[in-house]
């Protein structure tokens, strides 16, 4: 029995559950996979790295195939069918964490305005954003959020899953890992869409002075979390952690050698940053509006990765530029492959992004996906890959065509086709 107050039912399930999934994190292959990340990330030529980030679990595991009552229950629960499920059925080079990890409660305040959206029901649907900031006197509502760490709240989560999971795996306390610097994409969201790019044409002094202010939020909420002890490393010591969307963190080249141990510094850690936004937007204005900002923020850090969904490949000078130590740069869907592999070279790993759409729509073509990867691996050839297969929010209720895509990715990668 438990001293904390868990159903004894639940309890059961889930110590059955971490049972298996601590033979998962014992299998030798975990290291060897770890090892290759660690060489695609110091850009070394290994074959291309493969990933695939289910967002469909809905069309995987329906909600009948969890039991546990308790809610807190319940989330554990979910985390042990699904890794459990990636490891019996994708083949990928996923890494499983190596323990329970409990994540410090970090909480921080509003920036003085709150988003007024209009959502739909689906929770993947596009939101309609209601401008908040109307005119630029509104600026003065914006003021730099606080930032507070709950240690005793930690303290008792921590505690809780020890309890839980005591005798079967470890379980660990974890800081802040990944960073997420976007403030013109959280800006449209005060603005309105249309508003905010007209801003860069219109008022850009007046843009400028609110990107300067979000950009110092997010540092100091860097700086109070160094202070507070509440950063943890994010190079694989800490358990699996993508780093921007999706490519894998391991790597031996963090944290450098001044680091004591103990004390976790920005400068220990990946860091990361896009503009989703900027899509289509002109390099010169990228560079304004975003880069010049990113690049303050990610100095902070030992290692970059950079991008999302946004095209790069006719703007990775100017990153680089801005971003001297760029060791990921995401070559969304919408790339030119080609143009994207000449100008990057070797300079940091090609995260290659395919269509998810290839997977949610009518029909499932295996060998058209085949056709495809070989196109984009001759196309990369001589650079530093990943694919990572990731927003894939339907898979047309057929788990199957996961389970295929990883194959036909994993065959091409391991028959030396990159």
């Amino acid at each position: 029995m438990l001293s904390t107050a868990l159903p004894d039912h639940d309890v059961a399930i889930l110590r059955d559950l971490a049972r298996e999934y601590a033979e998962v994190i014992a299998d030798p292959t975990q290291q060897e996979k770890i090892e290759l990340w660690q060489a695609l990330n110091r850009l070394e030529p290994v074959r291309p790295m493969v990933r695939l980030s289910n967002s469909a679990w809905d069309q995987t595991l329906p909600e009948s195939a969890y039991v546990c009552t308790d809610e807190f229950c319940r989330e554990q629960e979910r985390f042990f069918r699904w890794h459990l499920y990636m490891w019996q059925n994708l083949k990928d080079d996923f890494v499983y964490d190596d323990a329970v990890y409990v994540p410090v409660v970090i909480r921080t305040a509003s920036w003085g305005v709150e988003i007024d959206a209009v959502r739909p029901d689906h929770s993947f649907g596009a939101a309609h954003y209601e401008p908040v900031i109307r005119t630029e006197a509104d600026i003065e509502k914006l003021h730099l959020p606080t930032t507070e760490v709950d240690w005793e709240q930690t303290e008792r989560d921590y505690q809780r899953a020890a309890e839980l999971y005591q005798g079967i795996l470890p379980v660990r306390k974890r800081g802040m890992v990944g960073t997420w610097f976007a403030i013109f994409d959280h800006y449209i969201q005060w603005r309105g869409l249309g508003q905010a790019f007209m801003d860069m044409v219109d008022r850009p002094q007046w843009l400028h002075r609110i990107l300067s202010l979000m950009t110092a939020g997010e540092l100091a909420k860097l700086d109070a979390l160094e202070a507070a002890g509440a950063l943890s490393l994010n190079n694989g010591a800490n358990g699996t952690q993508g780093v921007g969307p999706n490519g894998l963190a391991f790597t031996d080249q963090l944290p450098p050698p001044d680091f004591d141990g103990v004390h976790v510094r920005s400068r220990d850690m990946w860091g990361h940053a896009t503009t989703q936004i900027f899509a289509d937007v002109s390099p010169a204005m990228h560079e304004e509006f975003a880069l010049q900002y990113e690049g303050r923020y990610l100095k902070r850090f030992g290692l970059a990765s950079y991008g999302c969904c946004e095209a790069l490949h006719r703007k990775v000078d100017l990153i680089l530029k801005h971003v001297p130590h760029l060791r990921k740069l995401s070559m969304s869907p919408w790339v030119d492959v080609a143009a994207g592999a000449e100008a990057l070279g070797r300079r940091a790993v090609y995260s290659y992004k395919p269509n998810p759409a290839l997977l949610a729509g009518e029909t499932w073509a295996k060998e058209h996906v085949r056709a495809g990867l070989r196109e984009v691996l001759d196309k990369t050839r001589g650079c530093a890959v990943e694919i990572i297969m990731k927003d894939l929010h339907s898979c047309h209720w057929e788990p199957q065509r996961m389970i295929d895509w990883v194959e036909v990715a994993m065959d091409l990668v391991e028959s030396g086709a990159w």
